[in-house]
Parts: C-alpha cells; structure tokens; sequence
C-alpha cells in the first residue's frame, strides 16, 4: 500500500512557474533527507491540468499535466495548492474549475494557493469569512471579494493549531510559496525535517507566516487617487519633517476629518499607516544599501529614535533593523 501524502498542483495556461517548481522542491527535498536517514519517502508529487499533457507557463517553460482535474478523485489528494500566474484571470471564469473546487474541497486535506492563485480560490466562495493574504501587487482586487479578511502583511496563513486554516489557506508571492511549503512539511514531519529541507535548498531560514512580505510599497496610479495624487508625491520626499494628521491636512487643503476619510475611500487605510509604512520602506532601502547607520536611517525617516524605528520593523517585518540590515544589505554601522 503507498502510504505517501500525495501533494499535487493545479497547472494551467500561463500559469507561474516558481509558483509550483518551488513549493513541489520543498516536498521532493523532504524525500531526500528522509531517504537519507534511510527513511522512505513521504510525498509524491502530482500535477493536474484541464487534460493530461504539456502546458505552458508564463516564462514558457512547459510543464507535463500527469492527470486532469476533472478525472482526478479528489479522495486521493492529501494536498492541492493553486499557483497565481497571467492566466489567473481566465480561470477566474473557468466554471467547470471552479465547480470541480468546490466539490472537491471538503475530501481534501488541505487545500491552498500560492500568490494570486488566491483570487481563484476566492471566486469558489471556498475562503468566505477566512483571513487571507497573496502577492502584494494583487491585494486591491482580493479585497473586492467583500466576504474575506484580506490581510497583506503576512507571508501565508496557514496555521496548524487552527482547524480552518490547517485545511484552507493562502500565501504571498512566489518565494512565499516555498515558506508555506516549508510549513506543511514541517506540521507533517516536524521541525526538524523542514529546518533540513531550508538548509538543503539554501535558504537563510524558514520564515514564519505571521512575518510581513518584504516587498516595496508602491505609490498608487494618481488616476486611483485623484484627491490625494499630489500628497502622496510629496510625502516620500518629507519623511524627516512633520507629517502629523494636521500637518498632511494643510498640505492636502483638505480638514484633517476629510483627509481621514479620504485616505479611507481611495487607499483603504489610515494617514498615520500610511506615513508609517512610507517611512518604513524608506529606512529598509536605506539599510538594504548601507546608506547610513541605523539611527541615522531612524532620524532621516522620521522615526527620531532608534527604538522607534526597532518598534515599527518588529510589528511589520518581524525582525529588527540590525537583523534585517545584515540579511538583505551590505555591512551596516550599528551605532
């Protein structure tokens, strides 16, 4: 009888590539450390397409559909994960896919996405009431889907000691999809096992899924905030003087009420989270190329001290400056 855990992942025309090879690696690495503590393999990997056969990515790279979905018993699966890609949106409207979702989700395991496969498995309804994340440039059209509980700051969110986020769950883009590939092995082998898996593929270490994306937050198109197009520009080039709600208001010409509410409508947040997280952003490029020791990046953004600035990376990044200047950038002063 096999007894391994069948993981398997949907492919579909322009799909990401590392949004399957790099999670499915993680499953084949833990088959290796185990095979050389003489264990036998846990997992073996499936891909399932709309019809067995090659498809393309969308860096062309082609990968071999072993079985369709629409054939395929979902009771065999332990493991399903949804890759985002260029060809999400078609199968956003692909009904057959999403029926065939729905049907199957409640005799697997596990079910998840990767990036903006998260907007696939969103349209099932299957994530309805859930807490959810993906890639941070598609954050504005999962939050369209009124029922979830986007949450953008968060690499994925799968949680073993929560029934439903054990079964359905979602992850950020790309490499993410390797850091909850790393979770799932580790709730079915053990620390241990994924803290192997990490230092085989090379990685400097598993993150947890509560630690934020480390992505660049990007100005949005002046067209989506027509009210606020001309402060947002300003504010990046201000970081080290007031930006206090008053002092945003008069810049604005705006009431400080109005500009809250303002920022609420076109940006789905707060002036003060947003001056936060401009700054913050500032001061991780700053430390990314060591530009200035950490309490002047703390003065130069705006966060006076140190300490302030070690608060803000701790609830965002979940790591502290000094930590994240010696893992992304170059040597960095500490004083």
């Amino acid at each position: 009888m096999d007894t391994r855990k069948c993981i398997a992942a949907l492919i579909y025309p322009d799909f990401m590539s590392l949004d399957v090879v790099g999670p499915l690696q993680v499953f084949a690495s833990a088959n290796a450390e185990r095979n050389r503590q003489g264990l036998g393999d846990a997992y073996r990997v499936l891909l399932l397409g709309e019809q067995v056969g090659p498809v393309n990515s969308s860096s062309g790279m082609r990968l071999l559909a072993d079985a369709s979905w629409a054939d395929c018993d979902p009771s065999t699966l332990d493991t399903l994960l949804i890759p985002g890609g260029a060809g999400e949106t078609l199968q956003c409207e692909n009904l057959a896919l999403l029926d065939w979702l729905r049907r199957a989700e409640p005799q697997i395991r596990r079910l998840g996405s990767v990036c903006s496969g998260a907007l696939i498995l969103a349209r099932t309804g299957l994530l309805d009431g859930q807490r959810v994340t993906t890639h941070w440039a598609d954050v504005d059209s999962l939050r369209e889907h009124a029922q979830l509980q986007v949450d953008a700051d968060c690499l994925h969110t799968f949680d073993p000691a929560d029934s439903r986020a054990a079964h359905l769950f979602t992850s950020a883009g790309v490499t993410a999809g390797i850091d909850l590939a790393l979770a799932l092995v580790e709730a079915d082998l053990g620390r241990s096992m994924a803290l192997a898996v990490a230092r085989r593929l090379v990685m400097f270490l598993r993150r947890p899924g509560g630690q934020a994306q480390f992505s660049a937050l990007l100005a949005p198109e002046p067209s989506r905030t027509p009210r606020l197009a001309e402060l947002l520009a300003w504010i990046p080039g201000n970081l080290g003087g007031d930006l206090s709600l008053e002092a945003l208001a008069e810049q604005a010409r705006l009431t400080p009420r109005t500009l809250s509410r303002v920022f609420a409508k076109e940006l789905g947040t707060g002036p003060a989270r947003y001056v936060e997280r401009i700054r913050l952003e500032a001061a991780r490029a700053l430390l990314q190329d060591a530009q200035a020791s950490i309490s002047t990046v703390a003065r130069l953004t705006g966060f006076g001290h140190p300490e302030n600035l070690r608060r803000v990376f701790h609830k965002h990044l979940s790591v502290s400056p000094l930590e994240y200047a010696e893992r992304f950038g170059r040597e960095i002063h500490h004083a």
